[in-house]
């Protein structure tokens, strides 16, 4: 049976093409797994949306705005970016391929028409086949995964540090030094390559208590580089000791009720 890829796409109100305004269905002619949904800006997509959306088994999320730098919410544009910009990084991560996600500028006035582009996604997401989170069981390895990622994606250091990558990048900082945007995105990928870790950490331990040995044999890392996390995650309350057999300690999340 040929693959049918399910895809949702996320429409700011301002952009949207005429074709979905007079279906009022939120689907386009000729593609009926493809749904869209409306809101006011696509700069208020929280990047946990998208994440939550290949969660519940979809194959493709576009996200489509107005042209840069037309908005009607000023910065919703470079919000959106900046969106895309941690989804490009964390999706691998869950185990998908980064172009299973585009953002797409667009405008009614357009010459070329939206049903173009939405066969041009189409095809890319097509290619890749079905997302390996459909069906998956809730305890899976791979659901664990894009749920340690969606966990780094709601970090209010992470939301933080992203939300000032204009002003780092395009100033200076306290020192006078200016911020080169390829070492800016060599430390955001540093900072999630180690919020995943420590997240998937946290959801193992919140099942029952792990060794450091055990954590790194079912995430493949060397011990020495888990101990390393685990101290980390006890000083930010993330993880306790739950209790010791023999000379070996367990850990367990510490979970705030």
């Amino acid at each position: 049976m040929m693959f049918k890829p399910k895809i949702i796409g996320f429409v700011c109100n301002w952009s949207q093409p005429t074709t979905l305004n007079s279906a009022g269905t939120g689907r386009i002619w000729g593609y009926p797994r493809i749904r869209f949904v409306r809101v006011m800006c696509i700069g208020r997509i929280d990047p946990v949306a998208v994440l939550e959306t290949f969660a519940k088994g979809a194959d493709g999320v576009l996200l489509i705005g107005c042209h840069p730098p037309d908005c009607h919410y000023v910065e919703g544009n470079l919000q959106t970016e900046y969106t895309v910009e941690i989804l490009k990084k964390l999706i691998p991560l869950a185990g998908l391929e980064p172009e299973r996600v585009k953002l797409l500028w667009y405008s009614p006035s357009e010459k070329q028409s939206f049903g173009q582009h939405v066969k041009d996604f189409y095809e890319q997401v097509k290619n890749f086949g079905p997302s390996p989170l459909r069906n998956e069981q809730p305890q899976s390895k791979l659901m664990l995964n894009i749920l340690a990622t969606k966990n780094v994606a709601s970090d209010f250091r992470l939301r933080v540090l992203l939300g000032r990558e204009k002003e780092l990048t395009e100033g200076v900082n306290v020192y006078g030094e200016h911020i080169p945007k390829e070492e800016l995105d060599a430390t955001f990928d540093d900072i999630i390559r180690e919020e995943f870790v420590r997240h998937m950490f946290y959801l193992l331990t919140k099942t029952k208590p792990f060794s450091v040995k055990e954590l790194a044999e079912t995430v493949g890392m060397k011990p020495a580089a888990v101990l390393r996390q685990i101290v980390n995650m006890r000083r930010r309350n993330m993880i306790i000791l739950d209790h010791v057999e023999g000379t070996t300690p367990f850990y367990k999340a510490l979970e705030v009720k």
